[in-house]
């Protein structure tokens, strides 16, 4: 009975474990539209390379502060942006 005791306990930590880092390992794939090269941006959905192009002249002059800033590029309006949201960061 100890060793069944043991063995789920092993696995209940293991499985908090790998949750706790769930929300560091999403953080990892999300595109930073300061920093991504265009190969990186036209991953986002509606962004292709014209748009990519117009993110990275943007950001030039003007940093993103915000992600909600991506919608003053001209082609990306409120439709790219919710469905990019969660895909796209600043810092």
């Amino acid at each position: 009975m100890e060793t069944k005791l043991r063995k789920a306990l092993c696995v209940l930590v293991c499985v908090m474990v790998t949750l706790s880092t769930l929300p560091a390992m999403a953080d990892v794939k999300k595109v930073n539209i300061n920093t991504a090269p265009k190969e990186q941006l036209t991953t986002l959905k509606y962004v292709g390379d014209a748009l990519a192009d117009r993110i990275i002249k943007f950001r030039k002059s003007t940093p993103f502060i915000n992600i909600e800033d991506i919608m003053k590029v001209k082609g990306i309006g409120p439709k790219a942006f919710e469905v990019n949201k969660d895909k796209i960061t600043v810092k």
